[in-house]
């Protein structure tokens, strides 16, 4: 099930990232000072009889140096991954006010049908639409064509009582000879709010409240109320 996404901030995340970035490099920095301790107490008192080969001295110094290049190049890489993802982040903000089809929560606002795309196993004799809330609960079931057509959904349980307001999810369950052989999340169209950027990775943020990332979406098309 999409879970709904509240108290979702950028800028946390973007905050929580530099600390872990700035923690790493301090962890470097301390390390690589504490190496240098370690190898001059070393030669300090080492056995003057059986001195140490320098060869050894080097050996450790160049394995350091070599971890300590890695850590440093995972970081570039890391802020170039990150400019890149606000470069597509800037591309996709002609997708806010649009509605994009992907597996998510769908906001019903009380009037407007919402589209609902089931994808029902090939094997199914017998196709049926489970209706959850934005707690979970189950509060409809409606028997659906075996077919792929996207189905307008009314707002109501299946019983022809009207359901409140809000955010929904929508569960295709397909039946073979009475047993269930599949039941996956539908793919619903929902109008994008905002876009960002969550760990280098593209998100979109739907009016339901539920945050995809710009990769899941499978159609895009004009707000029906624009």
């Amino acid at each position: 099930m999409t879970t709904a996404v509240t108290n979702y901030s950028n800028s946390a995340l973007t905050g929580s990232s530099s600390s872990a970035t700035q923690t790493a490099t301090s962890a470097l920095t301390s390390d690589f000072e504490t190496f240098l301790r370690l190898m001059t107490t070393q030669a300090k008192y080492q056995d003057p009889l059986e001195p140490m080969d320098s060869s050894d001295y080097t050996a450790q110094l160049a394995q350091f140096s070599s971890v300590e290049q890695q850590v440093l190049t995972n970081d570039t890489l890391a802020s170039m991954l990150s400019q890149l993802a606000l470069t597509n982040m800037s591309q996709l903000t002609g997708w806010v006010g649009k509605e994009v089809r992907a597996q998510a929560a769908a906001y019903f606002d009380g009037s407007t049908p919402v589209t609902v795309a089931p994808n029902p196993a090939a094997v199914a004799d017998k196709v049926q639409m489970v209706i959850y809330d934005k707690t979970d609960a189950k509060v409809g079931t409606i028997e659906l064509p075996v077919s792929a057509e996207p189905y307008e959904w009314d707002g109501t349980d299946g019983e022809g009582n009207a359901l409140p307001k809000g955010s929904y999810t929508f569960v295709i369950e397909s039946y073979s000879k009475d047993e269930k052989v599949l039941a996956e999340v539908a793919e619903v169209y929902g109008r994008v709010k905002e876009t960002q950027n969550v760990e280098g990775e593209v998100a979109l943020i739907l009016e339901s409240g539920t945050a995809i990332l710009a990769t899941s979406v499978t159609a895009l098309r004009n707000s029906e109320s624009s």
